[in-house]
């Protein structure tokens, strides 16, 4: 067995700091911690380059004596606890006394601070665990801590930080959460030479949240204050229709310490239960303040995962904050009426138009197609007509071409054209002027005297319409009645468009085209997605997205795929942020199944939602004979097929 040797110092401080300093985000979460403990009510965070190689924390604290600075570099040096018994009672947000030690064991440090009764502060550096510089210093009252160089004497660490947009992401995250549990401190975050959050600092949550999320999730918020067998639970949760398609958004925080807690995360999903819809997440700011023998802060080392003594009584705690909270809210909703189209405007239109297109004053026969166009000529110079569509907004109703009136004089002289053309034919060909004669308003529909002469045309439209699918109406607002031939189909609207864009989206994915918004579009992402989609905009636009950054972490929709049409683009691009997360390494777009899954779902038209019988029309004529639009894509049957036979059988006309 090889000889055991113990480790230097140097080895030591640097395997201990793996532990607490994982990338920037780490350093400037115990910076902060540290400058919040101090009593600190403004403090300034900047990075450069992600925080790889400059950061920047200043507060307005109590300071660190110079005598103390030294020690407070040392491992397990800290002023929060002093025995065993305090580790049951703790409530400040640093207590172990390594991060600073971690801190100086990786980087380049210096430390301006002043304590509020010295004449003088202290300037002190330490590079990898050695001091440098101890003197004093003209400084303002509180701390100034700069890290420059993360990892320089660690480049095996060093190689695996992410690109700087990525790292200040998570530094930007770290700071938003601090901010959202001590609404008391006004923040101001610095990300290369350019602010990106200030919170006022008033003790108000509702302000930090409005800073930190924007005025649209803010205003989705209602109030939260609820207290239980001595646990209170405070802040905001989101009202059930504005819930978002992701947890992303679902922050808790326990004595001012923000943690992740699938007992707090259940106990809200299940308050929300029944009033939210399928695939959707509550959204939350809820800040618990629990005695601090019932929760155990020291079993993670960054100190973001917490164990409680009786997880039941924190589970009740929340679901009963919300539930109450949410039948408290019983002010209405306010109804924003959108109209939705999910066809364009000239599929609709050729739908709504005629099948024999516009229709002319002459009446004619098929046989005597070459008369017509010899007399064509003179019919334009004397014959005005004006014609109309039939209207869209009733289907059922064609109104006939309406004709401006002409004198007997003119009459006469059409007519007289007429023959006279007409008797330059050939002797062989018939004269029959009557079918050729001009028809005033009472005779333009039908004329008696050619009732007996059926227009083989009119045979074979006839026919056309017969074998065509044609919409009946619509049931229960979801499954529409469809005939044709001898059958009646039931077809379920959204399952059925849902599957038709799935199967244009996936067939076109690499030409989708765009449509640009009448006004940009915000969108709220986490800092992971919203980094995951920054890196693929070339991408997003193969789908027909046009995106552009906004305030980190927003992302603006420029614009659209033409596919969704009027539908709101939130959750879509949400949804496309999610899978660039998820594919990161291998961002194929032969992959995104589920996102033309979700995009088409949220693009289709909607079950229990009245539509017009054009627009259900113009759905049938497109997927009726395509067999890939046989069952939606998440396996439901699109359509039923019941005989008349059938029917008939069930009614005794036969046995």
């Amino acid at each position: 067995m090889p000889k055991i040797n113990v480790l230097t110092r140097e080895v030591s401080e640097l395997i201990a700091a793996g532990e607490v300093i994982e990338r920037p985000s780490s350093v400037i979460k115990e910076l902060l911690e540290n400058s919040i403990d101090s009593g600190a009510n403004v403090i300034t965070i900047e990075i450069k380059n992600g925080g790889r190689t400059y950061m920047r924390v200043t507060d307005n604290g109590c300071g660190i004596s110079s005598d103390d600075i030294p020690t407070a570099f040392l491992r397990h040096a800290t002023s929060k606890i002093t025995s065993k018994d305090d580790l049951d009672k703790i409530l400040t947000l640093g207590f172990r006394g390594e991060a600073l030690a971690s801190i100086c064991a990786v980087s380049k440090t210096e430390v301006l601070s002043k304590v509020i009764d010295s004449d003088y502060g202290t300037h002190y550096v330490i590079e990898g665990s050695e001091e440098k510089v101890n003197e004093k210093s003209g400084c303002p009252d509180g701390t100034t801590i700069v890290i420059r160089d993360i990892f320089y004497n660690v480049p095996a660490r060093l190689k695996f930080l992410k690109k700087d947009v990525t790292e200040g992401n998570a530094v930007s995250g770290v700071v938003s959460k601090l901010a959202l549990s001590h609404p008391e401190i006004s923040f101001k975050f610095i990300r290369d030479n350019k602010t990106e959050l200030v919170t006022a600092g008033d003790g108000k949550l509702y302000s930090a949240i409005y800073s930190v999320f924007g005025k649209a999730f803010a205003n989705t918020l209602i109030p939260v204050d609820y207290s239980y067998n001595g646990i209170t639970v405070k802040g905001y949760t989101v009202k059930p229709l504005d819930a978002k398609a992701k947890r992303t958004f679902q922050n808790f925080f326990i004595n001012n310490r923000y943690v992740k807690s699938v007992t707090c995360m259940v106990s809200l999903e299940e308050a929300y239960k029944n009033q939210i819809m399928t695939g959707k997440f509550p959204a939350c700011v809820l800040c618990l303040e629990i005695p601090p023998s019932l929760v155990d802060v020291n079993v993670h080392p960054a100190k973001i995962e917490v164990k409680f003594s009786n997880e039941k009584m924190i589970y009740e705690s929340v679901y009963f904050a919300v539930k109450n909270a949410l039948l408290q809210d019983s002010s209405p909703k306010e109804l924003e009426i959108k109209s939705e189209k999910h066809f364009s405007d000239n599929e609709l239109h050729q739908l709504s138009e005629p099948e024999s297109g516009v229709q002319t004053v002459i009446t004619y026969k098929k046989e005597r197609a070459d008369v017509i166009e010899r007399s064509e000529k003179v019919l334009n110079n004397n014959l005005q007509v004006k014609t109309y569509s039939r209207p869209t907004e009733d289907f059922n109703r064609v109104e006939c071409p309406k004709t401006e009136y002409l004198s007997e004089f003119e009459d006469k002289n059409i007519n007289e054209n007429v023959d006279n053309d007409i008797s330059k034919l050939s002797p062989e060909e018939p004269k029959d002027l009557a079918d050729y004669k001009f028809l005033d308003s009472s005779s333009f529909a039908k004329r008696e005297e050619n009732t007996e002469k059926v227009d083989n045309t009119e045979n074979d439209k006839n026919e056309y319409e017969k074998s065509k699918p044609r919409v009946i109406g619509e049931i229960f607002n979801t499954y529409v009645i469809v005939e044709k031939d001898s059958d009646m189909y039931l077809f379920d609207k959204h399952a059925a468009h849902e599957r038709y864009i799935f199967e244009k989206i996936k067939n076109e994915s690499d030409k989708l085209d765009s449509q640009i918004l009448f006004e940009p579009v915000e969108v709220m992402l986490s800092y992971e997605e919203y980094d995951a989609i920054i890196s693929n905009l070339d991408s997003a636009k193969q789908f027909g997205f046009i995106l552009e950054e906004a305030q980190s972490p927003r992302i603006k929709v420029i614009g659209v795929p033409v596919v969704i049409e009027d539908t709101d683009p939130s959750d879509i691009v949400t949804e496309l942020a999610h899978n660039f997360l998820e594919h990161r390494h291998n961002p194929n777009l032969s992959l995104f199944d589920e996102l033309y899954h979700s995009i088409a779902c949220k693009a289709a038209i909607k079950g229990n939602i009245k539509s017009d019988n054009i627009e259900l029309q113009s759905l049938i004529d497109k997927i009726f004979d395509d067999e890939n639009i046989r069952y939606c894509p998440h396996g439901r049957p699109v359509c039923t097929k019941i005989s008349k036979r059938e029917i008939e059988k069930q009614f005794k006309r036969i046995v």
